[in-house]
């Protein structure tokens, strides 16, 4: 498959900024953050009734509503029309998000047929990785791929200085609203987390969470793996851990965690204890709750050691890491002395890893959860998408972070990992038979969910 840029540009605000909210200062919990992108890539079939119209009068039209209701979401969430000023603030001067219209030279159904995982980049406007995003970088670029059967592919790139994934979300949610002009249904964003976790001049900027993360990680060859849970699979897995009634996110991560441990030691040849780190949205910690419009950084990567390979313990050993990011631990890190609990917390955990338990090193995984964020719900006007997915580091680079995430399958209650690991690590991953017990790898989008 050949993917070809046509066009690029900047889609600007329908409704200039005002003066005094042009210049956007990040929160704390922002300005901790990586300087990296985070991104969703949804794909939309041709629907059956357009194609018997003039294909391309309907991809012209598609290509003209996606910018037009794209201008008038960025009037909400104008900081996204803007460039990063420096580590501390986004300068939303309206220039615009960055928007590539490109064409793929195959439909859309021979690409989904066999989803080549290396190529799913392409459809972003800039290749993921871990390198970091720069000032004066804008903030959102998107994507629009046409496929030659007329299908569309819209991937969203947004600096992760600005938005988690449930705020990216959120947006891809508001911006379809108002492409399908459905008023009840947009939503406008809450900016004002700022108010709440308050940035500090003083914090170094050489101490975010890319420097916490240093030690973990290392270089290799990334690659990336995609293992698809189906609903009666994930009903076996939580039937192994039933004392602990795991819930289906739960049951996947227990299981994925042991079969990545046995995978480090196959590479390694030895056996070190492995710290898993799981992201929870504080949104839901807080008390009260953050709405889910809240746009900025909520994640906190509890973390455990994992010594252990039973899937109760992972379960119970998981769940009572994340109990621990309760409303307190969110009211500490609000208000002007909201930096220095920061500040303990981090030197805290690396004075845990530099306990005598890690003597030989230790192992890495973190899981990310999108699950039931209502992907499959972000509907442009000409129907909901049949894959909404992820994309590992392209595979010049020659860093490797140990990743899972965690997606919704379209149809039932299924779950798809997305799993960034060593090449060699994941080689190891599509051979293990209890993992190839519960889940298919790779399986086609347009399979999952269909009788056998």
């Amino acid at each position: 498959m050949e993917i070809k840029r046509i066009s690029t540009e900047c889609v600007k605000p329908s409704s200039p900024t005002p003066c005094h909210l042009k210049k956007y200062k990040l929160s704390l919990l922002d300005q901790f953050m990586m300087p990296v992108y985070t991104f969703r890539i949804l794909f939309y079939p041709m629907t059956p009734d357009a194609s018997a119209a003039g294909t391309e009068e309907i991809i012209s039209e598609r290509s003209r509503l996606l910018k037009q209701s794209l201008s008038e979401t960025l009037t909400l969430y104008y900081p996204l029309a803007g460039k990063m000023d420096d580590s501390l603030s986004i300068d939303c001067n309206d220039e615009g998000a960055y928007y590539v219209k490109a064409r793929a030279n195959c439909s859309l159904s021979e690409f989904l047929s066999q989803p080549d995982l290396t190529l799913l980049g392409r459809f972003l406007p800039s290749e993921p990785s871990w390198r970091e995003s720069s000032e004066g970088i804008h903030v959102a670029m998107v994507q629009e791929t046409i496929f030659a059967c007329g299908g569309i592919v819209v991937g969203a790139y947004v600096t992760h200085k600005f938005v988690d994934g449930t705020a990216l979300v959120a947006f891809l949610k508001c911006w379809a609203a108002i492409a399908r002009k459905s008023l009840e249904e947009i939503v406008p964003p809450k900016l004002d987390a700022p108010s709440f976790f308050i940035q500090n001049d003083a914090y170094p900027k050489d101490a975010d969470l890319m420097a916490f993360n240093s030690p973990f990680i290392r270089k290799g060859r990334p690659a990336t793996g995609r293992f698809v849970f189906d609903a009666s699979a994930i009903a076996r897995l939580k039937a192994r851990a039933i004392q602990e009634k795991p819930t289906r996110v739960e049951a996947v991560s227990a299981l994925l965690s042991k079969c990545v441990m046995s995978a480090f030691k196959a590479r390694l040849g030895i056996d070190r204890p492995t710290i898993i780190g799981h992201n929870v949205n504080m949104r839901r910690r807080a008390v009260p709750p953050f709405p889910e419009q809240t746009i900025g950084n909520f994640p906190w990567a509890t973390l455990f050691i994992a010594e252990e390979k039973d899937m109760s313990v992972l379960v119970h050993q998981l769940r009572e890491a994340i109990s621990r990011i309760d409303g307190d631990f969110v009211k500490n890190l609000q208000g002007d002395e909201g930096w220095l609990k920061l500040s303990a917390i981090i030197k805290e955990k690396s004075r845990e890893l530099a306990s005598p338990v890690f003597s030989n090193g230790w192992n890495h995984l973190e899981f990310s959860s999108w699950c039931n964020f209502g992907l499959y719900d972000i509907d442009f006007g000409w129907g909901k998408p049949v894959w909404a997915t992820y994309s590992g580091p392209d595979a010049s680079e020659t860093l490797v972070y140990n990743i899972i995430v965690l997606v919704d399958t379209r149809i039932g209650r299924g779950i798809e990992a997305w799993v960034l690991l060593d090449e060699e690590e994941i080689d190891i991953l599509v051979r293990d038979e209890e993992l190839l017990a519960y889940a298919t790898p790779n399986p086609s989008p347009l399979k999952i969910g269909l009788p056998n």
